[in-house]
């Protein structure tokens, strides 16, 4: 058995010298192996893991599940070639349930934990998607989408496949109405639940089976969520009844144990306000609810109800850092069980909630799974060292948190990372990351990408500017109406910091985003001509084009607000394109052709207006099949290596050559 105190975790003693290691590439971030889904037997004795690895030629990545004693032992391979996924274990843990592929359409299989092969079990007409099971493990809860009938597919394939925009189940996209449905295992029989046009979210079945709430909407416009609403329906009953009526999203549907309560996630319940998504409990037959998380300021994930449904347990973000945390639901107090530096995360527990399978990470400590009981949480066993060469073999940045004060006093925190081998008697180069969201956060977790730029003798900082989550609704609500002016002061003084410290030479400083960090570095470099690069991702450049276009609801309500047409000074006035003909910053853009998020014309658009302009050196990649996040590995070893090889050109006067595509490094290590 094999046992590391969580103290060790972000203190490991590395006995190798600095001769014997060398730098991260974007190859080794490539390499390394990844955590799928995970979960552990309903009696805390076994866990099922999956791996991800990469594979080149056939240019995806695979994953692979494994089963491990929960205390440690011996691994193998569980599902096999055929593979899986979206597994569950039924609740009295004599099969695991997972979704495979049969005719291109996503089926359930039922696997015996005894041993044996898969058995499909449904043969429904279209996919299953979200699934769950019922308490007493006969039956199994799923949706899926309404099918197209005979007529109406071959309509489709013979040409007939016009969108008509905005006339449901359609939106900006093709899509679909929805339905829940019931099997039961023994019978192996389906019965449709739901009735009508209606599309579903999340749903969560009664202990009894005598009852469903689910969130539904009936129409697909995917900047109007706040249409969604909790509904109710008896099972046998062909109309359900509405919980909620507000215009704010709900979701985390988790009934109680005495089949009259739920639980579930919402910011505000009224309307769609700016904050961090809080808990609520209602009573379905009286309709009341309460709020019942007011005692933490942090994030809550995915929550873990005790069999006696008088207590939760999860994951809670504060600030950087994120712990195990439990709340009575009578009284709503809050009891931290871990407190540590990084990133700490359930993953699952088991059926009486004693003990716990989580993961933990911080900056220079990748991805594991751990398991412990809650009364040996500082003593959990690990399950996996999926990547031993990280520590091994190469050199990570050092980190540090730090805190400046804004221009306006307000306490901002960021994450300071160094060269380990940095010459302390001159000034670094330096790189500024920004955040997405806005509402992100840049956490105490294993990014590579760090690592890289501090190999090639960058200090950096990622600030978590006004508008960052975990700090607090406050904190949150800081640039409400202000996009780019306070968040960017907050960047700003961030840097002048480092230069008061002399740990960076502020004529060679570059700046970096994705996504809203994409969107306010763009914004930076209309303000400001001290960055002498420009790495610009998957970002909105003009608000009043896009506004039809993308994601852009938290743009109307809360950031910019009104819409194009009411309020056309400031939608023009945060939009970085209009105003280029004062970038001075050589800028390269990055996009994926299909993202929907962010359009991929406001790259071209901002890319355009600066060619034209002929100012300064640009650049557009877009990104053949790629959305806001990439997938193909191509895709992201190119996006990395141009990315490098702009920021060293014009940051640094370098002719850079990008690392030679090595393979994995073979490593006889197993998981212990």
């Amino acid at each position: 058995m094999k046992r590391i105190a969580l103290f060790l975790f972000f203190t490991l003693i590395v006995s190798s010298t600095f001769a014997q290691k060398r730098a991260m590439t974007t190859d080794d971030i490539l390499n390394m192996d990844r955590l799928s889904s995970s979960m552990i037997s309903p009696d805390g004795n076994s866990v099922i893991f999956g791996k991800s690895t990469l594979d080149w030629d056939e240019n995806k990545r695979e994953t692979k599940y494994y089963y491990i004693p929960a205390d440690s032992g011996a691994v193998y391979q569980y599902i096999g070639e055929a593979g899986g996924s979206d597994m569950k274990y039924s609740p009295d843990g004599k099969y695991i349930s997972l979704k495979r592929s049969v005719d291109d359409k996503q089926q359930l299989f039922l696997l015996s934990t005894t041993g044996g092969e898969a058995v499909q079990l449904t043969e429904h007409k279209n996919s299953v998607g979200s699934y769950e099971w019922s308490a007493d493990s006969k039956a199994i809860y799923f949706v899926s989408d309404v099918p197209k009938s005979s007529e109406e597919e071959k309509e489709y394939k013979a040409g007939y496949d016009q969108l008509f925009v905005d006339e449901p189940p359609h939106g900006q996209t093709e899509g679909s109405w929805n339905h829940l449905w019931k099997f039961d295992v023994d019978e192996k029989e389906e019965t449709q639940i739901t009735s009508g046009d209606v599309m579903i979210g999340s749903f969560s079945v009664s202990q009894d089976q005598n009852r469903v709430v689910y969130t539904a909407r009936f129409e697909n416009r995917r900047n109007q969520q706040y249409m969604s609403e909790i509904y109710l329906l008896e099972m046998g009953d062909s109309t359900a009844v509405q919980l909620t009526e507000n215009e704010v999203p709900e979701g985390g549907l988790n009934w109680l144990p005495d089949n009259q309560h739920i639980l579930y996630s919402a910011a505000h319940d009224e309307e769609w306000e700016l904050r961090q998504s809080k808990l609520w409990r209602m009573n379905v037959d009286s309709k009341e609810h309460e709020m019942i998380s007011g005692q933490f300021n942090g994030n809550i994930g995915s929550v873990h109800i005790t069999p006696e449904g008088d207590k939760i347990y999860f994951s809670g973000s504060i600030k950087t850092d994120s712990n195990i945390f439990s709340m009575d639901l009578q009284t709503g107090n809050v009891t931290q069980h871990t407190d540590r530096e990084g990133s700490i995360s359930i993953v699952d527990m088991n059926r009486n909630r004693d003990h716990v399978l989580f993961t933990y990470e911080n900056v220079q400590t990748p991805r594991d799974l751990y398991a412990a009981s809650l009364e040996n949480l500082d003593d959990p066993v690990r399950l996996t060292d999926l990547n031993p060469f990280v520590r091994d073999s190469l050199i990570l940045a050092d980190y540090e948190v730090v805190q400046w004060e804004s221009n306006d006093g307000l306490e901002i925190e960021g994450l300071k990372y160094t060269p380990q081998e940095l010459d302390q008697d001159s000034s670094a180069p330096f790189l500024l990351h920004i955040h997405g969201g806005p509402a992100g956060v840049f956490r105490n977790s294993f990014s590579p990408q760090y690592h890289v730029w501090a190999g090639l003798g960058y200090v950096q900082l990622a600030p978590n500017v006004r508008g960052s989550t975990a700090y607090g609704d406050e904190f949150l609500r800081g640039n409400m109406n202000d996009i780019g002016d306070g968040d960017y002061e907050d960047l700003m003084s961030g840097v002048d910091m480092l230069i008061e410290n002399s740990w960076i030479d502020e004529d060679k400083m570059a700046v970096r985003g994705w996504s809203y960090g994409g969107i306010l570095g763009g914004t930076t470099i209309t303000k400001t001509d001290r960055f002498k690069a420009a790495s610009l991702g998957a970002g909105v450049f003009d608000w009043t084009s896009e506004y039809a276009m993308g994601f852009n609801h938290d743009v109307r309500l809360w950031y910019i607000g009104g819409e194009p047409w009411t309020n056309p000074e400031e939608y023009r006035n945060r939009s970085a394109a209009m105003h280029a003909d004062k970038v001075s910053t050589p800028t390269l853009f990055l996009h994926g052709n299909r993202d929907r998020v962010d359009t991929p014309q406001q790259s071209l658009i901002f890319f355009t207006y600066l060619k034209d302009i002929g100012k300064v050196d640009t650049r557009y990649i877009e990104f053949q099949r790629e959305g806001h996040g990439f997938r193909e590995p191509r895709n992201q070893r190119t996006r990395d290596i141009e990315e490098i090889r702009w920021v060293q050109k014009y940051t640094l006067g370098l002719d850079w050559e990008p690392w030679e595509r090595e393979k994995k490094e073979e490593d006889s290590s197993e998981e212990e």
